[in-house]
C-alpha cells in the first residue's frame, strides 16, 4: 500500500511514482485520508470490513496542514504525522462520541534544511508504524507507533533511502531503495537483526533498480529499472527466490504514460505468474485502472470509477479488485471490479516463491536483464531477486522468516534479450 497524499505527487526526492489518494491498512480493514470541508483539512477514517463502507471524520482542535500524512492502524485509530519547525509530531486519533480523541506519541527532531521524514507504507499486523528520516548521507528508520516509549530509533542505513515494501506477513523484512554513489539499488532491512542490510536487487552496475511492490504470499515483486533502457525506467517483475532474472514485458511500456502498480492479488502461493496486478495509469487525459498478469502479454485497461481515490485499492484472494471512491453524492464508497480471466490458465506451471516461475519462450516478448558474454548475470552484481537465506535460529523457539538475498548469477535460458 502506498502512503496518503492530497493530490498525486511524486515521492519527494526519489523521482518515484505518484502517491495514492488514501492509505489502506495492510489487512484491508481500514483506510485513512486527508480531506477538507471548505478551506479546512482534517483526517477521515474509513471502515472497509463491514457490510457497507462508512467514514468517520476526525477533526482536531485546529485544521491540519495540506501536507499532513495520515495512516490507519489495525485497531481503527489513525496515525497523524505533522511537522512544525523541524520537529515531526506523531499522534493517534480516534472517535469519542461527537468529538475526536488524540493520543500524542512524541516527536522526532530533524534539521529542516537537511533531513526529510515520511511514513512508510502500513506495516503488516497494524500494530506498528514506521518512518524514514533521510539525511544527506544516511537514513534513519524510526518506529513511530506501537513502541513503549514513543518514537524509537530502529536502524541507521548508509545512503539515502526511498520507497518501501514489506516482504513478509510479520513486519520484519523491509525493502527500500538506497541511493549511494549516484546509483539506486533495492536493499533489505531486517528489523529483528538491528537493521541489518543486505542487497536485494542489482541488475547492472550502472543501473537504478527500485522495488515498487511485493506480495508475501507468492513472492511476486514489481520493480522499476533503467537497465534495459539506459536513462529510462522500465517496469519489470520477478519472484523472490526464483531461478530466473527479472523480466521487462513490452506490454508495460505505455507511451507518454506513467504506470504504477498499486495492488497484487494475494493467496497465489504456487502460481505467482497468475497473480492479478492492479496498475494506475496516468496520462494526458487523466488516470485510469489497468489489470495485468505476468503470464499474459497484454494489459487490460478499465475506466476508473467515478471519484476513485487514484492509486488506492486492494485485491481479494478471489480476484475482485476493490477501489475506494468519494463523490458528493457518495462520499464513502467502494467500487468492485472482477479481474478479467487469465488466458490459458490451465497451461502454465508456477513453481512458487522458492522454486521459480513458469518457463518463458521466445513468444513471451519480454526482455530479461542485461547479461555478460558468458550468459550469466552482470559481473558486478546479481540480476535477479534472490533465493531465501534463513538466519541462524538454533537458539530461537520458532523459525525465522526467509530473508531474500540475491545470488551472483541467473540463468537466461528461454528468455528473450534484445
Amino acid at each position: 500500500m502506498t502512503a496518503c497524499a492530497i493530490e498525486p505527487s511524486a515521492d519527494p526526492g526519489s523521482g518515484g511514482p505518484p502517491r495514492a489518494g488514501c492509505s489502506i491498512a495492510a489487512e484491508g480493514a481500514y483506510a485513512a485520508r486527508l480531506t477538507r470541508s471548505g478551506d479546512s483539512w482534517y483526517p477521515e477514517r474509513w471502515t472497509l470490513d463491514g457490510p457497507e463502507p462508512y467514514a468517520v471524520p476526525l477533526p482536531g482542535n485546529q485544521p491540519e496542514e495540506p501536507g499532513t500524512e495520515v495512516q490507519p492502524m489495525g485497531d481503527g485509530r489513525v496515525l497523524v504525522h505533522r511537522t512544525a519547525a523541524g520537529r515531526h509530531l506523531f499522534s493517534l486519533l480516534y472517535p469519542t462520541g461527537p468529538g475526536t480523541g488524540e493520543l500524542p506519541l512524541g516527536a522526532v527532531e530533524c534539521p529542516a534544511d537537511t533531513t526529510r521524514l515520511r511514513l512508510l507504507p502500513p506495516a503488516p499486523g497494524g500494530e506498528r508504524a514506521y518512518a524514514l528520516a533521510v539525511g544527506p548521507r544516511t537514513t534513519v528508520l524510526w518506529q513511530v507507533a506501537g513502541g513503549a516509549f514513543g518514537p524509537e530509533r530502529v536502524a541507521e542505513v548508509p545512503g539515502r533511502c526511498s520507497g518501501g515494501a514489506w516482504l513478509d506477513r510479520t513486519g520484519r523484512i523491509l525493502a527500500v531503495d538506497r541511493e549511494t554513489g549516484g546509483r539506486t539499488k533495492a536493499v533489505v532491512v531486517d528489523l529483528e537483526r538491528d537493521g541489518e542490510v543486505s542487497p536485494l536487487l542489482q541488475i547492472a552496475a550502472d543501473s537504478d533498480d527500485r522495488i515498487l511492490l511485493a506480495d508475501p504470499d507468492s513472492g511476486l515483486a514489481l520493480i522499476r529499472s533503467d537497465a534495459p533502457s539506459p536513462g529510462r525506467g522500465r517496469l519489470g517483475w520477478g519472484v523472490l527466490g526464483s531461478t530466473l532474472p527479472v523480466r521487462f514485458p513490452e506490454c508495460l511500456r505505455l507511451t507518454d504514460c506513467v504506470v504504477t502498480p498499486f495492488a497484487i492479488q494475494p493467496g497465489q502461493a504456487l502460481t505467482p505468474e497468475r497473480c492479478a496486478v492492479a496498475l494506475r495509469v496516468d496520462g494526458a487525459f487523466g488516470s485510469w485502472v489497468a489489470v495485468w498478469r505476468p503470464a499474459e502479454r497484454e494489459v487490460r485497461h478499465l475506466p476508473a470509477p467515478e471519484g476513485w481515490l487514484a492509486g488506492a485499492g486492494w485485491w481479494t484472494a478471489e480476484g475482485e479488485l476493490r477501489l475506494p471512491c468519494a463523490t458528493p453524492s457518495s462520499p464513502c464508497a467502494v467500487a468492485r471490479l472482477a479481474a478479467p480471466d487469465a488466458e490459458g490458465s490451465g497451461g502454465a506451471g508456477g513453481a512458487g516463491a522458492a522454486g521459480g516461475t513458469g518457463g518463458g519462450s521466445a513468444e513471451d516478448a519480454e526482455e530479461s536483464a542485461p547479461h555478460g558474454p558468458d550468459g550469466s548475470g552482470g559481473s558486478d552484481g546479481p540480476d535477479r531477486l534472490g533465493t531465501p537465506d534463513r538466519p541462524d535460529t538454533s537458539a530461537a523457539p520458532a523459525p525465522a522468516p526467509p530473508r531474500p538475498v540475491p545470488l551472483q548469477q541467473a540463468p537466461l535460458a528461454r528468455l528473450v534479450t534484445k
